[in-house]
């Protein structure tokens, strides 16, 4: 018998492709080089970035210094709720569609604690 997934014990993990740094308040931005013939062609005709900087707020900052490769989605939600208390309530809806919009996009894997 298969055992069942649960999505809150996966273990996210950045994209090494992307690099980030903080400001002095902890402010996460994710820095995306645009390559390939179609972002070449915007940069030329439209005058897009060759780099996107991808500004997280304090919660998507937070969230993302804690994913070190280790922690599972639930365990990144304790420390959110540790630090910020009610005022990042709903938690766990939060994170679930915070993470998804991560991985849909990219920056994001994951890793799995167990055989999942």
């Amino acid at each position: 018998m298969k055992k069942k997934e649960n999505f809150m014990d996966y273990i996210p993990s950045s994209n090494p492709l992307y690099t980030w740094d903080t400001d002095e308040r902890g402010i996460v931005t994710v820095h995306v080089v645009n390559k390939g013939f179609y972002n070449w062609l915007a940069q030329k005709l439209f005058r897009k970035p060759r780099i996107s900087h991808i500004r997280l707020d304090k919660y998507g900052s937070f969230v993302w210094q804690q994913m070190d490769g280790k922690k599972t989605i639930y365990e990144i939600s304790e420390q959110v709720k540790k630090k910020f208390g009610k005022e990042a309530e709903p938690i766990i809806d939060r994170l679930v569609d915070f993470f998804r919009i991560l991985w849909r996009n990219k920056f994001i894997g994951y890793l799995c604690e167990t055989d999942c």
